[in-house]
């Protein structure tokens, strides 16, 4: 059984178009939050991971599903975890929902990059920290 990062946010005014309704690259902002809220429960920030180890966790790529809209004042909860990795990057799905209602799906390529914006092999330190919210079929 793997575990998840579990991070809530409620929607604000704005983070809304005119009509209330969440504008569609608020939620990439949102899933942002919820990565960096991780990286804090694991004991690390991005820029601990800059200092300690000369990189920089940066988004490769990310295929968003935009299932349903969310409105102001909703209060809404990302669930974030690990679906596969390499020495340099992982895969983090995230699930932006409200109750029962997925709104949002995500899978995110995240890669280590040092100085000169090469890939950099992901620190151990910070693996072993990953391991349990890892997700195994």
């Amino acid at each position: 059984m793997h575990k998840s990062f579990n991070h809530k946010i409620k929607v604000y005014y704005e983070d809304t178009d005119a009509g209330g309704i969440v504008y569609y690259a608020n939620y990439l902002k949102f899933l942002e939050r919820a990565r960096s809220e991780a990286l804090s429960d694991i004991g690390f920030s991005n820029k601990k991971i800059k200092k300690d180890f000369g990189a920089i966790i940066v988004v490769k790529s990310c295929d968003i599903d935009f299932k349903k809209s969310a409105h102001l004042e909703d209060h809404l909860k990302i669930n974030s975890f690990i679906t596969s990795f390499s020495k340099t990057s992982f895969i983090m799905n995230q699930v932006i929902s409200r109750n029962d209602d997925i709104i949002v799906n995500t899978k995110v390529q995240l890669v280590f990059i040092n100085e000169k914006n090469k890939p950099v092999k992901i620190p151990e330190k910070v693996l072993k920290n990953l391991k349990p919210f890892i997700f195994k079929n």
